[in-house]
């Protein structure tokens, strides 16, 4: 995640004050002047900075802090209350226009990602119940629209496009079809630049003056730092954009950029993209991102994710099986593609509160993979009793799984300590024993 840095910075600094049964003023700034340099660190504009330092630590120095018993959950709070303020505050939907078809227009510079977010951003409407259409107007990057047909394609969504022509013209008659079609929404994805110039924002304006976008998105790589700050900055003199989507951010980036961008801007961070399939686009809580660079977690995020793979039914039978301890090798093979489609075990632990600490590199995401293929290499019947292994059936799995019997002999082991806690929860929910997963 991009602020994995930060967040262990961070977590250090409020360790430190959290120690202290009562802290000084010089405690307070000491520790304040810490943020300040993580912050500065993860590339985060420096007067953004400045402003957010002032606000904390005017609070944090307070008599109410100095004075209290918990000083450092209280500068916790201010810290993310403030954080919270510079991420926007609250969230920001995206806004639909009396008259249909409601145009959004994509902007940005090259490699920001707009071309797959266009494809995203269609699948995020389409399960909302709304009917969106492409519109083809990067007409100068090689096989672009080649891309973009293929991620509207696997968001099974249309795409109007004509090829290397005119973009305004392209966009003119996009819109037209939309209206014509009946489509509640237009994704408009343009061109864009290594660098601002005058030639791609008077494009980018004349498109904006054809197809009167109801909404403008800037789509901001999390990874360019201050460079996509400035670029935002630019693009809103120019074309007045409603909105900011920060692209990238499951990267190792610093995560600058997020933090900068709307206080630079004024303009409110509506949609986040973590990864790289086409349901990887969340949209944007302020809250929510504060209390994860914080380390705190995100459990509203994961619940409503979890919400998406799991229906009512599968979840109760899930909880029965798991207070009975008669969840099996079967039901473990299915909980792993549930986690697949959640992001993978990494992303899941870093919405959790109190597993920040834990880095993508003490996660074994291959093993996960190793583990499935020794649980496919066996029978249904292995499945339901993994009692029944023997010599002969473990030599058959590893041999068609690739693996060793010191890994199938460890996964059986920790499957059954895993059956032993469920146990134990099942009778005590209080009871429930620290152990690893098998993966």
């Amino acid at each position: 995640m991009a602020f994995e840095g930060l967040t262990q910075k961070l977590q250090g600094v409020f360790r430190n004050l959290g120690r202290q049964g009562k802290v000084t003023e010089a405690q307070v700034r000491e520790g304040m002047r810490e943020v300040q340099l993580a912050l500065l660190d993860a590339d985060v504009n420096y007067r953004v900075v400045k402003d957010f330092i002032a606000r904390v630590t005017e609070q944090a120095c307070g008599a109410e802090v100095l004075r209290s018993l918990t000083p450092g959950q209280q500068i916790i709070k201010i810290v993310n209350d403030e954080l919270t303020a510079t991420l926007g505050g609250a969230h920001a939907k995206l806004l639909t226009s009396p008259q249909l078809p409601t145009v959004i227009l994509l902007c940005g510079l090259q490699g920001a990602g707009k071309t797959t977010l266009a494809g995203k951003l269609a699948l995020h409407l389409k399960k909302q119940g709304k009917t969106p259409m492409i519109a083809a107007c990067d007409v100068y990057r090689p096989a672009a629209i080649e891309q973009l047909k293929l991620v509207a394609a696997q968001a099974e969504v249309p795409v109007w496009e004509e090829g290397q022509g005119d973009p305004v013209a392209i966009a003119k008659r996009a819109l037209a079809e939309a209206k014509r079609l009946l489509k509640d929404t237009l994704i408009v994805d343009t061109a864009g630049r290594l660098h601002v110039d005058e030639t791609l924002m008077d494009e980018v304006e004349a498109i904006k003056a054809a197809v009167g976008p109801y909404e403008i998105l800037f789509c901001v790589d999390a990874m360019t730092g201050q460079d996509a700050v400035n670029a935002a900055k630019a693009f809103d003199e120019r074309l007045d954009i409603t909105g900011v989507v920060l692209t990238k951010l499951d990267g190792d980036a610093r995560g600058g950029a997020a933090l900068s961008v709307r206080a630079v801007t004024g303009k409110p961070i509506k949609f986040a993209s973590v990864g790289e399939k086409l349901q990887d686009l969340e949209a944007f809580h302020p809250d929510r991102m504060a209390s994860r660079i914080l380390g705190m977690g995100d459990m509203l995020t994961l619940i409503e994710q979890a919400e998406t793979v799991y229906n009512e039914k599968e979840a109760a039978d899930l909880e029965r099986k798991m207070r009975r301890a008669e969840f099996t090798l079967e039901d473990f093979l299915t909980q792993m593609a549930q986690v697949k489609k959640m992001g993978g075990l990494g992303k899941l632990l870093g919405m959790m509160p109190g597993m920040s600490g834990i880095s993508q590199a003490d996660i074994d995401e291959k093993m996960m993979g190793r583990t499935e293929a020794m649980i496919l290499s066996m029978t249904r019947e292995e499945r339901e009793n993994p009692n029944i292994l023997g010599h002969s059936r473990k030599q058959r799995i590893i041999r068609g799984s690739g693996t060793t019997i010191q890994e199938l002999n460890k996964l059986l082991k920790q499957f059954e300590q895993m059956k032993q806690m469920m146990k134990q929860m099942g009778k005590n929910p209080r009871g429930f024993g620290r152990g690893k997963m098998p993966f």
